[in-house]
């Protein structure tokens, strides 16, 4: 059997890591290149003429006198980390398939758990606000599903998909020629008529096609310009797994919920949102995984700073 060339592709490897970006000095060049491809750019006046002034080595505009540290004004500010740190965490979020554990995380860079766990939360910001704009086209495979484990009656919560630590959302999967090409979790308030409506909307490209099981929701894409097909898997000798019409998204779905289960157990409720994120980010990268530390560092350079309250937020749907 041939090997899939993704899954065998070379990454970033822990040497190759090293070599580029295994100073403090390395980290910094590369973040102000991603920063201001052009040279440096006063983030007050635009003055570009400039100095590197003390022991912090900040960048002092000429015209306005303005100093202007590398990290404020990035995903990287007020953080007391170095950005060396900051690299590796990307090093490993970006180079694992099946992502890796925050307490592992804080082993491996020898950090506190409460840390390890902010830096991983604003990097998975930074990956789901990446994600937002992008819109799915063509034939798209899409299913409801939902994170969280039981919860009785007697603990107060309510069963079923209303449960109160029950996080909805929808996998959507675009393919071509018979393969996956990207992936969407979308979370969603419920799996109603109105809920998917409004992701469609949002979400996907108008004469798309939508291909989806029978429940009673899906048929709404239409109101945004998309084409729905309706493919019944309810036969008791059918898994829905094993349908052609809709593999892609259950194999997807399958997956994710695995790499959950096998690496974080559970994840709370306000948080699911960037932990798909995440899983969505590697796999819509995953043919350039040598670049993918580089195209994320990039973005961070160039995010502004997420507060604490952006941060430890309540739950959204997106």
């Amino acid at each position: 059997m041939a090997r899939n060339p993704i899954q065998f592709q070379d990454g970033l490897s822990m040497t190759e890591f090293v070599r580029r970006f295994g100073t403090e000095q390395q980290c910094e060049a590369a973040v102000a290149a991603w920063r201001w491809p052009n040279g440096f750019v006063c983030p007050k006046c635009g003055g570009t003429a400039h100095g590197i002034v003390g022991k912090r080595r900040l960048y002092e505009c000429h015209a306005c006198h303005r100093q202007t540290s590398l990290k404020s004004g990035t995903i990287f500010a007020k953080s007391l980390l170095p950005l060396a740190k900051w690299f590796q965490c990307m090093w490993l979020l970006t180079q694992s398939k099946g992502s890796v554990a925050t307490l592992e995380l804080a082993r491996q860079l020898d950090l506190k758990w409460d840390s390890a766990w902010l830096m991983r939360q604003k990097l998975m910001q930074v990956m789901l606000e990446r994600e937002a704009g992008r819109k799915l086209s063509g034939r798209i495979e899409v299913d409801d599903a939902l994170l969280g484990g039981r919860q009785s009656v007697a603990d107060g919560g309510k069963q079923g998909r209303g449960g109160s630590n029950k996080v909805p959302f929808v996998p959507a999967v675009e393919t071509r020629e018979g393969r996956p090409h990207r992936v969407q979790f979308i979370p969603v308030e419920t799996h109603s008529l109105a809920e998917i409506a409004r992701i469609a909307q949002a979400h996907f490209e108008p004469g798309s096609t939508i291909v989806s099981d029978g429940l009673s929701c899906f048929p709404a894409v239409v109101t945004a310009g998309c084409i729905h097909e309706q493919r019944a898997v309810s036969q008791a000798d059918v898994p829905a797994m094993k349908m052609p019409s809709l593999r892609w998204v259950n194999t997807l779905l399958g997956n994710l919920k695995t790499a959950i289960a096998g690496t974080f157990k559970s994840i709370r409720r306000p948080y699911a949102p960037r932990y798909l994120a995440e899983f969505q980010y590697r796999f819509n990268r995953r043919s350039r995984l040598p670049d993918m530390l580089d195209r994320l560092a990039s973005v961070a350079a160039r995010t502004g700073p997420r507060p604490h309250s952006v941060i430890v937020c309540p739950y959204k749907a997106g």
